[in-house]
C-alpha cells in the first residue's frame, strides 16, 4: 500500500495542477474530510477523484441520451436483428 501511495504522490506531483476556490457547506466538507481520512488521502485528492468520476458518469449519460435520441429518430426495424436469431439458440431445448 505504501508503494501505491508513493507512486500516486509522484504522479500527482508531476501533473500540473491549479488551485481553485470552491464554496461548500460545512456538512459536506466534514463528510469529505472524514472519508478522505478513512481512505488515507487528502481532501484535494478525494475531490479530484470524485470530480473525475462525476465527469465520467456525465459522459456516459450523454452518450446514452444520444443513443436513445438516435433510435427514436431511426427506430430499429423488425428484421434488423433477425440475423442473430440462430446465434441466440443455446441448444437447451
Amino acid at each position: 500500500m505504501l508503494i501505491i501511495i508513493v507512486i500516486k504522490i509522484i504522479i500527482d506531483w508531476r501533473i500540473p495542477m491549479r488551485t481553485v476556490q470552491m464554496t461548500l457547506d460545512d456538512d459536506l466538507v466534514k463528510k469529505v474530510d472524514e472519508i478522505a481520512g478513512e481512505l488515507q488521502t487528502t481532501r484535494s485528492a478525494f475531490t479530484r477523484a470524485a470530480l473525475q468520476e462525476a465527469i465520467s458518469r456525465f459522459k456516459v449519460r450523454h452518450l446514452e441520451q444520444k443513443h436513445r435520441k438516435g433510435y427514436k429518430a431511426h427506430p430499429a426495424n423488425r428484421d434488423e436483428f433477425s440475423v442473430w436469431e440462430k446465434e441466440q439458440n443455446w441448444g437447451d431445448e
